[in-house]
Parts: C-alpha cells; sequence; structure tokens
C-alpha cells in the first residue's frame, strides 16, 4: 500500500464522518406546529435549532408578593408539561400552560425572531377568560449563544389580545457575516490543509506500516530529497539551448572587377600607338 493510497483513505473516511456528522443534525423545530404553514415561517423556526432541548427560566416577583417561574423551551416541553413552549409556575401552587408549541407562529425579521405560543389555559377573569397566549421576543447578540430569558411585562388588562412578554438574546438568530477571504485565500488554505494531511498521513504510515527511521519517514523522501536537482534540470531544459550551434551566415563580398583580366590588360588600350 502506497502513501497515496493511505491519503486516499484518509480523505473518504474524512468525507464521510461529514456526512455522517450532517445526517445526525437535529430538527426539532418540527415539533412546533404552525397555525399557519408557510415557508417563511418555517425559515424562521429553522434559526431557532441550536436553542432546542434547553430549558430557559426567570423568576418574576410581582407587587403582591407572589413570586412567579416561567420556564420556556423551543418546540419543547417546559416544566415536563405535555405541549407546554412556556410555563408559568407559582410557590405553592400548580403550573399554567402560557403557551403551546403546537400553535405557534414565527416572525423574522432582520436580526430577531418573534416566536408566538398560543392556545395556553384560560383566563380565571381577565381578558375576557380568553386563552393565554406567550411571546419570545428573541435578538441577535453576537457574544453569547443563548442568554438568560428576562420577563418583560404580563398584559392583561385588555379585554381580549392579552399576552406575556419575554426577551431571549442569541447568536443563533444573527445573520451570516460575509466571507472577508478571496478565492486565492481559500485556495492556498486548502492547499496548505491537504499538504499537511499529505505529511502527516504519510509520516504514520511510514513509520508504522513501513516501518522506515529516521528521515526516512518522510513519504516519498527519495522524490523530495532530489526536488533541487530535478528544477535545475527542468530549468536547463526550457532555457537553454541544447545541440551544435551553426554560425550565422554571412553574405560573401562580391568582386567588382570583372574574372578572368589581369589589371594590365585592361589598361592596354590607353596608351598611345
Amino acid at each position: 500500500m502506497t502513501a497515496f493510497t493511505v491519503m486516499s483513505l484518509v480523505a473518504v473516511a474524512f468525507q464521510l464522518m461529514l456526512l455522517v456528522g450532517g445526517g445526525r443534525a437535529s430538527n426539532n423545530t418540527m415539533n412546533c406546529k404552525l397555525t399557519t404553514e408557510t415557508p417563511k415561517e418555517r425559515d424562521a423556526l429553522k434559526l431557532l435549532e441550536p436553542l432546542t432541548n434547553k430549558t430557559f427560566s426567570v423568576v418574576q416577583k410581582t407587587e403582591k408578593d407572589k413570586t412567579y417561574t416561567y420556564e420556556f423551551q423551543v418546540c419543547g416541553d417546559a416544566g415536563g408539561m405535555k405541549g407546554g413552549g412556556l410555563v408559568q409556575k407559582e410557590d405553592g401552587g400548580k403550573a399554567v400552560l402560557v403557551g403551546n408549541y403546537t400553535s405557534t407562529q414565527a416572525i423574522h425579521g432582520s436580526d430577531w425572531v418573534m416566536l408566538i405560543y398560543g392556545e395556553g389555559e384560560k383566563y380565571d377573569q381577565h381578558c375576557s377568560k380568553e386563552k393565554r397566549r406567550a411571546i419570545i421576543m428573541i435578538s441577535c447578540d453576537r457574544s453569547t449563544e443563548a442568554g438568560p430569558l428576562k420577563a418583560v411585562l404580563e398584559n392583561r388588562e385588555w379585554d381580549k389580545d392579552c399576552f406575556y412578554l419575554f426577551e431571549l438574546d442569541s447568536s443563533a438568530v444573527c445573520p451570516v457575516l460575509p466571507s472577508k477571504l478571496s478565492v486565492g485565500s481559500v485556495l492556498l488554505l486548502i492547499g496548505v490543509c491537504s499538504f499537511a494531511t499529505y505529511l502527516i498521513g504519510g509520516f504514520l504510515y511510514m513509520r508504522l506500516v513501513v516501518g522506515a527511521k529516521g528521515v526516512e519517514q518522510f513519504p516519498h523522501y527519495a522524490f523530495w530529497s532530489e526536488i533541487g536537482n530535478l528544477s535545475a534540470d527542468g530549468c536547463d531544459f526550457v532555457c537553454r539551448s541544447r545541440g551544435n550551434r551553426r554560425e550565422p551566415h554571412t553574405p560573401t563580398a562580391v568582386a567588382t572587377e570583372p574574372l578572368g583580366e589581369e589589371p594590365e590588360e585592361r589598361d592596354d588600350h590607353l596608351l598611345p600607338m
């Protein structure tokens, strides 16, 4: 088995790991049932996938010295209550379903997602005894994966459309920053990573399989040790001419006098007789 074959196997194994990891990606936001199923709202929910399987809680004291604990989950059972996206617990009292994730709305802005849980338990006296509703405003904050849950207010003074309002900061809803790497930088990084993988894989193969020692552990050592001479030979072949050189052709001088006559003979007719 050559070092090239080992490198190919390493690359294939790495790709399989990526595929397996991608196949195990969670899809817990599908537990949420949208009141109106639209691609835009479903995409807004998908942004909240990193926040699933986590319980966020906040304690709030009222003016009547009552203490309430609110528990919230993204498309999960908060407080162990089936379908309870947001649950209210009073000290010494029963748990109250504020919002049900089987009745969800999701509104996506530039750097925020508004999650609305409806179909909670009915009010006893307020808001025309309508069902409770929870609004969770999740805003972008790149410094934290998921900040603490904050209780903003409980609006129950209206005749209808009352709600509980909460805030949560998270980097999950932040817009993707454009890459600052050029194409050349990306190609350079790929080349460096590929060469590093080749060196490490080849070294392990030569040491563990072949049993090489010293500099012989370097993959394709014979080739790399001759790379300087090979480069010089290539440069010599391209840049220098080979074979016998021809002398430049120079024209021969042409005689201005006719051949076969001597100068004296040509001047004889000029003498007086």
